[in-house]
């Protein structure tokens, strides 16, 4: 897991909370901690690796 670090600048903490959050949410950490609340099935998470490839997928190539 990577290190995130966000400087505090001239006292303005909310800002830099606002940073920080989006640094986690750009990094997925929000996305991880949803998905390991609760149990999931084995065929339930083959599926849905199965669609995060295929979005992948679909993304890249919208991008090209």
């Amino acid at each position: 897991m990577k290190e995130i670090t966000v400087t505090v600048i001239d006292n303005d903490v909310e800002k830099a909370l606002r940073i920080l959050k989006k640094k986690i949410q750009n990094d997925g950490l929000f996305k991880r901690l949803k998905v390991k609340k609760h149990f999931e099935k084995p065929c339930q998470y083959r599926r849905r690796k199965m669609r995060e490839a295929m979005r992948r997928k679909t993304l890249s190539v919208q991008k090209t």
